[in-house]
C-alpha cells in the first residue's frame, strides 16, 4: 500500500457514493428502523489531487446525517443539487433527501417517489443525471423502468415493456441513452427519443440459470462517445465479460476471476471501472477482498486472470458478531486519484486504500 485509512461505521453499509463537494455518503441496510444516512468529510489527503506526505488528520469526519425507516439498498446523489435519492425494501418506491445547509447537520427526508404497481415489487435500482433537469432512472424489473424528475416527481419517460426479468443495474450512457442489465446477464439499450424502442445488446455467455450478473459502465472521457466505452459484466461464479456496445456480435474479452467457487451469493456483487486509470477494473462481493485487474491484455479465451492487486484488509478485520468473516458489500474508485479505492464491509468497516504499482508493470 501507498496509503490506507480505516473508519468504523455504526452499522454495515452496502453503498458508497461520491456527493457534491467531494464528500462521501454511506447508509445502513439493517432490517430494523433507524438506518443511518451519513455524509462524511474524507481525510485531507483524499481532498487533493496529488498524494501528500504525512498528515495529522487521517480520519473521516461525520458532517451531517439522518435516519431512514427502511433499509437503504441503493443511494445516489443528484448532480448539481444537494439532494440524495435512496431505495430499499419493502417496495420499489424512492425516497428523496435534502442534505443540510451549512447551519445544520441533518439530512432530512423531503419526498417519496411512488411507482405504479410498486407494492410487492423488489427494491428499485437507480441512476441519476442532471443533463437537462435533475432526473432519476429507476426500476426493479425490465417492464418497470422509468425516469422521474426528482424535484417535481413528474414522470418523463417509461420504457417499452420487453419482459419482466429482474434488473441488477441500470445507467445513463448519456442524456438520451439508457443501459439496463438483467440479473440473467442480458443487456438492453433504450433511447429516450424513441420511447417504444428497447434493443437487446448482447446476451450473457451460456451459463447455469442460477448465475446472477451485475454490470459496470465507465464514464466517457472528454470528447469520447460513451457507447465506445466497454461495459463490464460480472457473474456470481466470477466470469467477467467486456462488451463494446457499437459491436455487440462478439465479446471484446472474456476472463475468469479468482474468486471462491461457487459464489456465496449475488447480493453484494460489484464491478466498477477505474475513472482515471485506463483499462483497470475492480470486483468484490465474494468474500472479504477487493480484486483489481488490468484488462488491457485480456482476450476472448476465458482463461483465469491474474489480479494486479488484492485488498485483504476487511478479511483481516476479524469475525463479526455472528462469527462469520466480514464480506465486502461495496467498493468504488476515487474520482481523480488513479489507484485509490473506497470499500465497505458487513462488519461496518470503511477502508480507503491506494496501492503501489508492482515493479516492472
Amino acid at each position: 500500500y501507498r496509503d490506507l485509512h480505516t473508519f468504523e461505521l455504526q452499522a454495515p453499509t452496502r453503498l458508497i457514493e461520491w456527493a457534491c463537494g467531494n464528500r462521501v455518503c454511506v447508509a445502513g441496510y439493517g432490517q430494523s428502523d433507524g438506518n443511518e444516512i451519513l455524509q462524511l468529510i474524507p481525510p485531507p489527503t483524499l481532498l487533493t489531487k496529488e498524494t501528500q506526505g504525512l498528515c495529522p488528520e487521517r480520519d473521516f469526519k461525520v458532517e451531517c446525517g439522518g435516519f431512514s425507516e427502511r433499509p437503504v439498498y441503493s443511494l445516489k446523489s443528484v448532480p448539481d443539487t444537494s439532494l440524495l435519492v435512496t431505495s430499499g425494501p419493502p417496495d420499489s418506491s424512492l425516497q428523496v433527501w435534502q442534505v443540510s445547509a451549512e447551519d445544520s447537520d441533518v439530512i432530512k427526508s423531503v419526498s417519496t417517489i411512488a411507482t405504479e404497481n410498486g407494492t410487492g415489487q423488489s427494491w428499485a435500482k437507480i441512476a441519476t443525471i442532471a443533463a437537462r433537469a435533475p432526473w432519476v432512472l429507476h426500476g426493479s424489473r425490465l417492464d418497470r423502468v422509468q425516469i422521474t424528475e426528482v424535484e417535481s416527481r413528474k414522470n418523463v419517460y417509461t420504457a417499452a415493456p420487453r419482459g419482466s426479468e429482474e434488473l441488477s443495474g441500470l445507467a445513463f450512457l448519456d442524456c438520451n441513452t439508457l443501459l439496463l442489465c438483467c440479473a440473467t446477464g442480458r443487456l438492453c439499450l433504450a433511447d429516450l427519443r424513441q420511447p417504444q424502442s428497447l434493443v437487446e445488446a448482447v446476451p450473457a455467455p451460456s451459463a447455469p440459470c442460477s448465475e446472477h450478473w451485475c454490470m459496470g459502465t465507465r464514464h466517457a472521457a472528454q470528447g469520447l462517445e460513451q457507447s465506445s466505452q466497454p461495459v463490464a459484466r460480472l457473474s456470481s461464479t466470477g466470469l467477467l465479460t467486456l462488451t463494446d456496445l457499437r459491436k455487440t456480435s462478439k465479446f471484446l474479452a472474456l476472463a475468469k476471476a479468482r474468486v471462491p467457487s461457487p459464489g456465496s451469493g449475488a447480493e453484494f456483487l460489484c464491478v466498477s471501472w477505474a475513472p482515471a486509470l485506463e483499462g483497470y477494473l475492480a470486483i468484490s462481493g465474494f468474500d472479504g477482498t477487493v480484486h483489481v485487474y488490468d484488462t488491457q491484455s485480456w482476450d476472448s479465451s476465458g482463461r483465469e486472470a491474474e489480479p494486479v492487486f488484492v485488498h485483504k484488509g476487511h478479511a483481516f478485520g476479524g469475525a463479526g458478531g455472528s462469527g462469520d468473516l466480514p464480506l465486502v458489500t461495496v467498493h468504488t474508485w476515487h474520482l481523480q486519484k488513479p489507484r485509490t479505492l473506497l470499500s465497505a464491509a458487513s462488519d461496518g468497516s470503511l477502508h480507503v486504500w491506494d496501492w503501489v504499482q508492482p515493479c516492472g508493470k
